[in-house]
């Protein structure tokens, strides 16, 4: 069984549907016979652009909040530059936040992915 991991990317509610697909098409969110498998959850993400910064949403210097979705896929690992680079590239931000991190997606019996 190939190493698994998880890909966490918060994206603008607007933006959510493009990058789910994005991923999905590069790999991530495949479990058994299912593809673009995900999770996601609303909320509000907050940053305030810097000087230097060219922000998508905002102005430099001033806080801002945008409705943001957290978005979760698991991925091989193999897969990794595939998922985050097909992740950006959809992205509408500068600077995208996100995570990734080794999970465990076997089943209890220690077979294959779920």
């Amino acid at each position: 069984m190939e190493p698994m991991d998880c890909l966490v990317i918060y994206v603008p509610t607007a933006a959510a549907h493009a990058v789910r697909q994005a991923i999905g098409d590069a790999g991530a969110g495949r479990l058994g016979n299912y593809s673009h498998c995900s999770f996601s959850a609303e909320g509000t993400g907050r940053f305030t652009p810097l000087e230097g910064a060219n922000p998508t949403i905002g102005a430099v210097s001033s806080p801002a909040e945008v409705p943001e979705t957290r978005i979760e896929a698991m991925y091989p690992r193999s897969r990794r530059d595939a998922v985050v680079g097909a992740a950006l590239s959809a992205h509408p931000y500068e600077t995208p936040a996100f995570m990734t991190f080794p999970v465990d997606g076997s089943l209890p019996d220690g077979t294959g992915p779920l």
